[in-house]
């Protein structure tokens, strides 16, 4: 109706959900206009009775002079949101009035929506103003055009009563002014019909007094005819002024309709493993379709990849999660989990540019995954720290990114030859863990970064060792106590106790984080993990090939080892996605179908 001009407005009772011993009951203090309270009850009476409406206990009215009150109280298993909501369907609680907004315009009838209404009143308004000032204008430009006859008189006033007394007639006095002192008739006779009294003195300044005024809301006038900015003013003011003087409290209140089937309501928030390919498709799976493998196992291939294409990225989220997808140039871009198209482990998805609006030659490198940004206080005391391949990092207040636009916003600035690779949220206290494909890591406190604006290019977090090396992870760690989960390009890893790497400065060398060589290829990947039996890790490699394992499997030893195999890298093949993904509660060993990959353990 707002937006057309033509549609209806739903109103509904006022009614609030109490609870009174163990038990609810609606409470109804207002009802829709025209709606008769005493009909109302009956009407729920009659429901009631047909077994319609089901999980009332009793109704009673106890409305007095202090205001209308319907209680409904409702049996101890009933749901007072579906009562309340039955009500509303059922009931006159909730009525209907239909809008067909015509008016006429220039003459002819015409169906206004709000905006168009608003404007019509305020060009109409704007009419008054000119009207109304044009005719005051004109009244002052005559009032002053007789003072400026009054105050030549006054100027001369031995030669005017000389030549007033030397005159035969009044007529000819008239033309005798008017011929003098060039006056219109208008003044000569003003002049004529002046009263002696007004010859004194103080009679003379308030004619001067009266004259200086109208020439200032002359030029006033002449002001607001000229600017329609002023004319603005005006009906602004004038608008306040009816509203302070005849304004009272609205008692109907608009809202969003309570009760309305949202998306959420009827999507399960189940667990999903979301994956991204090299070439940009996105799906979602159920977690569940992953099964659970012992390290070294056969995996299976989790995705269809079309000739070089390989998942790059695969994380665990919940269907109701909002998904912050952070692209290699620094922008971010928002999607609800559900929104993202569902496949099978054997589907390559959906180009990701069909859901976001990313550029072509751009591609997502990182995530983040927030319940919603309706909570305040978790929204204003974490942050989003950044890092790039060539070990820049950044912290900026998660605020910054509450505010979801379908174009998405800039991240970081990322400088020549660099490009963002992780993307994690911290609380502000956390210690901050990188790793780099030459075998170093870094360990250094958050509040060694400040906070920066979304535009920032970062501050340096660890030291390359070579041309050829780059940054393959950063973690956010919880404390001293959790582990760092070490994966090589050839399918070697370990578990590393945190407390075996001190606590530096940012942008330090690190230390040993496995020992390198050929066998092992470099690191590609570093999580933090507690090494519990309800973690699960899943490994993809560039040719496709999925295995899943439980972190409880992978043997903890010290910084400086190569680790154990967990999968079996085929010769031309190299680890391209590590994740821990969310457990699955099957514990079978086979594959479902699918290629297979050779596996084995050292």
């Amino acid at each position: 109706a707002l937006a057309t001009g033509r549609g209806r407005v739903v109103i509904r009772a006022k009614a609030d959900i109490e609870t009174v011993k163990e038990h609810e009951r609606i409470i109804i203090t207002e009802i829709p206009y025209q709606v008769n309270k005493a009909t109302t009850i009956e009407k729920i009476d009659h429901l009631i009775r047909d077994k319609r409406l089901e999980g009332i206990a009793d109704v009673n009215d106890e409305s007095d002079r202090d205001g209308l009150r319907i209680v409904v109280d409702l049996k101890r298993d009933a749901n007072a949101r579906v009562v309340l909501n039955k009500l509303f369907q059922l009931t006159p609680l909730q009525s209907s009035f239909s809008i067909n907004n015509v008016a006429l315009v220039n003459g002819r009838p015409q169906t206004l929506n709000l905006k168009d209404m608003i404007r019509h009143f305020v060009d109409h308004r704007h009419e008054v103003v000119v009207r109304r000032t044009e005719y005051e204008l004109e009244e002052a430009r005559k009032r002053a055009h007789i003072l400026e006859g009054l105050l030549i008189a006054l100027d001369n006033l031995d030669e005017v009563i000389a030549l007033i007394r030397a005159s035969q007639t009044a007529d000819i006095a008239r033309e005798g002014l008017m011929s003098r002192f060039d006056l219109s008739e208008i003044q000569a006779k003003a002049i004529l019909d002046m009263r002696l009294q007004r010859l004194t003195g103080l009679e003379r300044e308030k004619i001067q007094e009266q004259y200086r005024e109208l020439r200032a809301q002359i030029e006033y006038y002449e002001s607001v005819l000229a600017d329609e900015g002023i004319r603005m003013g005006i009906i602004k003011d004038e608008l306040a002024e009816i509203k302070d003087k005849y304004g009272d409290p609205r008692r109907t209140e608009i809202t969003f309709a309570e009760g309305e089937i949202r998306i959420e309501d009827i999507i399960a928030n189940d667990d999903m493993v979301i994956t991204i390919t090299n070439h940009g498709y996105i799906k979602r799976t159920p977690a569940h379709e992953y099964q659970a493998q012992g390290r070294g196992g056969v995996g299976f291939r989790g995705t269809g990849k079309k000739d070089d294409d390989f998942v790059e990225h695969l994380f665990a989220a919940r269907a109701h999660d909002y998904l912050l997808f952070f692209t290699e140039k620094g922008k971010c871009f928002w999607l609800k989990v559900y929104e993202i198209p569902k496949g099978e482990r054997s589907h390559k998805g959906r180009a990701i540019q069909n859901l976001i609006q990313i550029d072509r030659e751009d591609s997502v490198k990182a995530y983040l995954r927030v319940e919603n940004f309706d909570d305040e206080e978790f929204v204003d005391t974490h942050y989003i720290m950044m890092a790039t391949r060539k070990g820049q990092v950044k912290k900026t207040p998660l605020r910054d990114y509450s505010r979801p636009r379908a174009n998405g916003i800039i991240a970081i600035t990322i400088a020549p030859g660099d490009e963002l690779i992780e993307a994690k949220l911290t609380n502000g206290q956390n210690e901050i863990m990188m790793a780099v494909k030459s075998g170093y890591a870094v360990r250094f406190p958050e509040t060694a970064v400040r906070d920066m604006g979304r535009t920032a290019m970062g501050v340096r977090g660890i030291t390359l060792q070579g041309e050829d090396d780059e940054v393959v992870g950063m973690v956010v760690l919880p404390d001293d106590e959790a582990n760092l989960l070490v994966v090589s390009e050839k399918g070697y890893g370990k578990q590393t106790a945190v407390s075996e790497y001190r606590l530096t400065n940012r942008g330090a060398k690190g230390v040993k984080t496995l020992s390198v060589s050929d066998r092992t290829g470099g690191v590609i990947a570093i999580k933090q993990v507690e090494g519990s039996e309800d973690e699960d890790l899943m490994i993809i490699t560039r040719q496709g090939i999925t295995i899943r394992m439980r972190v409880a499997d992978i043997s903890l030893y010290g910084r400086n080892t190569q680790g154990v195999r967990l999968i079996k890298v085929r010769d031309g093949d190299r680890i391209a996605s590590v994740a821990k993904v969310v457990e699955s509660g099957d514990d079978e060993d086979a594959a479902e179908g699918g290629e297979e990959a050779e596996s084995g353990e050292d």
